[in-house]
């Protein structure tokens, strides 16, 4: 599908024409540089590469910068590839904005969840702990219980929910409402929430 690459901005409210309140998310969206079009012919398939976000050249490997010297644009941070776009409808060294988007069109929102570091069963998976406190048993509530049995198979089962790393998941926020946009800025405004947190990377699709 078509789409940029962009930042989440923040979240903020505005008021509809019935004077309701609305929760929405402010979401950068672009410019993107077409740093490479991908052919059948040569590749075995078509796609539009952008590319989003300067870096200092410092930080890139000559391959890299081989790779954006073609596209005469700078060094990118984040490089993606969508195959929605038209076989004609864009060329390397093009610049993609936020107008490629329309108000009250509808979008789909792709992010990284906000990371938790490691977490027990019950922040990750709901568990409500093990009983009371009751009757001396005071080091146990937030613990995951049994595991499974000790005689058979005398192992732990693989998808069993347990402690870990929770969060830093990619997630996709569908059908959301594109309330303003702000062109001039490379802005969009949707209606809801989008993963991840301030700053961070997420993809726009049509």
């Amino acid at each position: 599908m078509q789409g940029l690459i962009g930042k989440k901005v923040g979240m903020t409210s505005i008021f509809d024409e019935d004077g309701k309140n609305i929760p929405c998310t402010v979401l950068q969206a672009g410019p993107c540089v077409v740093t490479q079009v991908k052919t059948v012919d040569r590749d075995g398939y078509f796609a539009v590469q952008l590319g989003f976000d300067d870096k200092k050249e410092k930080h890139t490997t000559k391959a890299e910068m081989g790779h954006f010297k073609k596209a005469n644009t700078t060094p990118k941070r984040k490089v993606l590839e969508f195959t929605g776009f038209a076989v004609d409808q864009c060329k390397e060294g093009d610049v993609l904005t936020a107008e490629l988007f329309r108000p009250d069109s509808i979008v789909d929102v792709r992010g990284w969840s906000i990371g938790k570091g490691f977490q027990g069963v019950v922040k990750r998976h709901g568990f409500s702990g093990v009983g009371g406190t009751s009757h001396g048993q005071s080091d146990r509530l937030r613990h995951p219980g049994s595991l499974g049995a000790s005689s058979f198979p005398s192992r732990v089962l693989p998808g069993m929910r347990m402690a870990g790393r929770m969060g830093g998941n990619k997630v996709m926020s569908q059908s959301l409402k594109v309330v303003k946009l702000m062109a001039e800025n490379d802005l969009i405004i949707v209606k809801g929430s989008v993963p991840g947190p301030k700053g961070g990377y997420v993809i726009i699709t049509k």
